[in-house]
Formats: structure tokens, sequence, C-alpha cells
């Protein structure tokens, strides 16, 4: 009975958890709409009636969040080819600069912005190597990923060459450390980022040597 309770939950709790986050994402991407859509859906008559199990209304509210979502799939790609605009281009160098200059703004507007380009526009290579670093103390070892290369005035302060490596908290890897280590210190392992992820969210059960999903498949 354990076994098959254990087995129900690994086929359910993914999908529970992956219906719970499409769910709140359509939510927070429709909420501020779907007064106005359901309004002018309700005074057109176009869906005034139920479908299978579902009431007017629930049909009103879906269809509403559906052609929410239709709409800002379409603005969403309209603005990325107006981006590509000489004018539009212009306009944001424009607003760029303007938020640069705000107070407060400009200083979480910019970190962001350095960010975002960092990992997805100059430097490809980050966050791709997974590997293992002594922490807390030498003799013990943590997965991290390497961000990438220490600044300079870091390494001229110790007078070695180090590197920058993120470091995830188990079971929840959006907040870690970022620690810089020599290059000696790091030992490269061939296992891939999300591997890794997983190894550490599943608190070291869930390795890509024993995957928990093909063992449970397995058993049964």
């Amino acid at each position: 009975m354990r076994k098959y309770f254990v087995t129900g939950l690994v086929i359910l709790l993914p999908l529970a958890v992956t219906i719970a986050i499409v769910v709140f994402i359509v939510n927070f991407l429709t909420q501020p709409f779907i007064g106005l859509v359901s309004n002018f859906i309700q005074e057109f008559e176009i869906l005034k009636h139920g479908f299978l199990f579902l009431s007017p209304q629930q049909v009103i509210r879906y269809g509403s969040q559906l052609l929410i979502l239709f709409c800002l799939f379409l603005f969403t790609v309209s603005l990325g080819m107006i981006a590509r605009w000489f004018f539009f281009k212009t306009l944001l160098n424009l607003s760029d600069k303007i938020l640069h200059r705000i107070p407060v703004v400009n200083k979480v507007y910019k970190t962001t912005q350095e960010i975002i380009k960092t990992i997805f526009v100059s430097d490809k290579n980050s966050f791709k190597q997974v590997v293992m670093v002594p922490f807390p103390r030498v003799g013990t070892y943590v997965v991290g990923i390497i961000s990438r290369d220490a600044p300079l005035m870091c390494e001229e302060a110790v007078q070695e060459k180090m590197v920058s490596v993120l470091v995830p908290t188990t079971p929840n890897p959006t907040t870690g450390f970022l620690m810089m280590f020599k290059k000696s210190e790091i030992h490269y392992i061939d296992m891939k980022p999300e591997e890794a992820i997983k190894y550490i969210v599943s608190c070291g059960v869930i390795t890509p040597d024993h995957p928990i999903i093909e063992e449970t498949a397995k058993e049964l």
C-alpha cells in the first residue's frame, strides 16, 4: 500500500504543482482585463450558453481569459516586431536615458538591465558549467554553477585567478550564495545545470544516476 501511495504522489504532485503554477500565471496576466472583456462578451451575447458541465458565467470567464491571453500574445509579438524598427529603437533609447536619470529608479533599472544583458546577450556560457566547491569548510563539498570569472579587483586583492560560483540552497534554489573560489579549489563535473537543480530541489534524492521517476516506473 505504501509503495502504491508513493507512486501516486510521484505522478500527481508534479501535475498538481504544474497546474497550480499555470493557473496562477493565467490569473495574474488576465485579472486586470477580465472585467472589461467579460462585460464586452455579455453585452454582445457572444457566449451566452453553458458548455458541458460549465455554467454560462464560467464559459464567459474562461472564454474571456482565452481571448485576453491571445490578445496579449499578439501584442507581445507586435511589440517585438516594432522594437526592430528604427523609430521605436530611438524611443526606447530616449526612455532608457530618462530612467537612468530618475533617482532610486535608475539604480534598480540599471542593475536589472545589466543582469539581463549579461545572461541573455553578452555571455552565452554563464550558468552552463556545474562544479563542486568546498563549503562550508574544507573537506565538504556543495554543487554550484559557474557564473563567470571573478571581478579583476578581487583577483588583484588575493593575487590569484578567481571564479564566481553560485551555490543554490536546498530545497529552494532561487536563493543561495555567490562565492569566489580559486581555480585550484574547483572540481568540474559532468552534470547538466537542470540536473543539478533537480538534485538540489529534491534534497539529493534525484540524481543523474538515480532518477526517481525511472525507478518508480520499473517497480510498477
